[in-house]
């Protein structure tokens, strides 16, 4: 496993978005390089649709 994240990306990151499947995919890509979850989920609603939050830690953080 690589010492710092990938492409410059910050060791914490705070994924969000549309509670859609981009959005389950977007955070399964994080775990598959390397992040870790941190915290609990977060889901909001804007007034048109689910907002959902995840933040991810580099584990060498």
């Amino acid at each position: 496993m690589m010492s710092t994240p990938p492409d410059g990306k910050p060791v914490y990151r705070l994924l969000t978005g549309r509670d859609d499947h981009a959005f389950c995919e977007r955070v399964s890509l994080a775990l598959a390089q390397g992040w870790v979850l941190y915290g609990s989920p977060a889901i909001t609603f804007n007034g048109e649709h689910p907002v959902a939050a995840q933040a991810v830690l580099w584990p060498s953080a």
